[in-house]
């Protein structure tokens, strides 16, 4: 997995990740990009059910592959008694546990937050869910689809005739990075205070979170902002235009941007001050005619061209890229920003995380197989050869 590395920030912690999918492996997995140890605990034969999404990536699963670099995988049957007190014996020695299985699963397998909080004061305890701990949907199964439909993301997601989900996983990944953000913040106030901590954090409530801006406008003005495809509900001119030989992104904030656009952009200054066109707020209340305004000001320039020119005046713009795009980005290319990953079927390329730090580089360590450190795990703990030998037997490991 890497020697350990003094100069990252989170060198020296260890955690302990009875988890699965992608929110709480989004959350262990920059955990260990910041230089945690990250031990992650699958079930015997299958692991993570992540593992067997797809093919894609030399016979792995694409999600697998991005979410779980740099850990360590230990195949444990948590429903025997060797398997619980092989956990019990991880989580004694650990700083973080973090969990993401069904609603009370933990707590009858004997993992229960207030249990293990009782047992290890200084553990911080962060439990997983769909829905939280309490209302009535608190048992309900929690898929990625179904909490941004309960929340209503979906509702605002789309074109005006088609309602959708989003393209990625975002209530997965919203949870994720509170997960994330509440560990790293537990860990600080514990260095202060000695405290150890249990943070509950939900896909439902992570979701929401983000909705701040639809869900103001619904309390307090009444309205369901509108789904407007590439475009935005409350700024104008704000969407893909067409040019000469393609289309382009197009974001004017302000009314700064406006004048900017019509005078620097397109010569035309005669528009700036338009009754109709001269404020945000009317330009999203003559939204049509703005659009069409400015598509046939777009559609004068070859895509190149007015993308220089809109570079030149500040005007906000981007290509409609694809996946295909997105490899070929020179801001990936220049930036030196893909390194080689180990995994079990061979190398892979893997894109450094967001942080960047200006003294040291995030770990880029191998993606584990199943179970690939259960033996060295358990010597750990004190396990001799034959007694790993006889829970193999068993069942207990794998």
């Amino acid at each position: 997995m890497g020697q350990p590395n003094s100069d990252l920030p989170l060198d020296g912690i260890t955690v302990v990740a009875l988890e699965q999918a992608v929110a709480a492996p989004l959350a262990t997995r920059h955990l260990a990009d910041m230089g945690a140890r990250v031990i992650k605990i699958e079930r015997v034969g299958e692991g993570d059910f992540a593992r067997h999404y797809d093919r894609a990536v030399h016979g792995q699963a694409s999600h697998f592959v991005w979410l779980n670099r740099s850990k360590e995988s230990i195949a444990v049957d948590v429903k025997s008694e060797s398997g619980r007190q092989i956990v019990l014996d991880l989580v004694a020695r650990a700083d973080v546990f973090l969990q993401n299985l069904a609603p009370d699963a933990a707590a009858r397998l004997g993992f229960g937050a207030e249990e293990l909080r009782e047992k290890f004061p200084q553990l911080i305890v962060i439990d997983m869910s769909g829905y939280g701990s309490a209302g009535p949907r608190r048992e309900r199964k929690a898929y990625d689809m179904l909490v941004q439909a309960e929340t209503g993301m979906i509702s605002v997601t789309g074109t005006p005739e088609t309602a959708t989900k989003t393209g990625i996983p975002v209530s997965d990944i919203a949870a994720g990075m509170y997960a994330l953000t509440s560990i790293l913040s537990a860990l600080f106030r514990r260095e202060r205070t000695g405290k150890g901590a249990l943070v509950e954090v939900s896909m439902f409530d992570s979701t929401v979170e983000w909705l701040g801006h639809p869900m103001y406008m619904k309390m307090y003005a009444g309205k369901q902002i509108p789904r407007v495809g590439l475009g935005h509900a409350a700024i104008v001119p704000y969407d893909s235009y067409p040019t000469a030989d393609g289309e382009i992104l197009i974001g004017v904030q302000n009314d700064r941007g406006w004048r900017a656009l019509m005078v620097d952009v397109f010569e035309r200054e005669d528009l700036v001050d338009h009754p109709r066109f001269s404020t945000n707020i009317v330009r999203v209340e003559n939204r049509g005619e703005v659009d069409e305004l400015v598509g046939s000001l777009t559609r004068l320039y070859s895509t190149a061209d007015l993308d220089q020119r809109l570079a030149a005046a500040g005007v906000p713009a981007a290509a409609l890229n694809d996946m295909a795009g997105l490899l070929e980005h020179p801001q990936l290319e220049k930036r030196a920003r893909w390194r080689s990953v180990g995994t079990e079927n061979g190398p892979i390329d893997a894109v450094l995380p967001p942080m960047t730090y200006s003294d040291v580089e995030m770990r880029m360590g191998d993606v584990p197989a199943l179970g690939q450190q259960t033996d060295s795990l358990l010597a750990e703990l004190g396990r001799t050869g034959d007694q790993i030998a006889d829970l193999r037997r068993d069942g207990s490991i794998g």
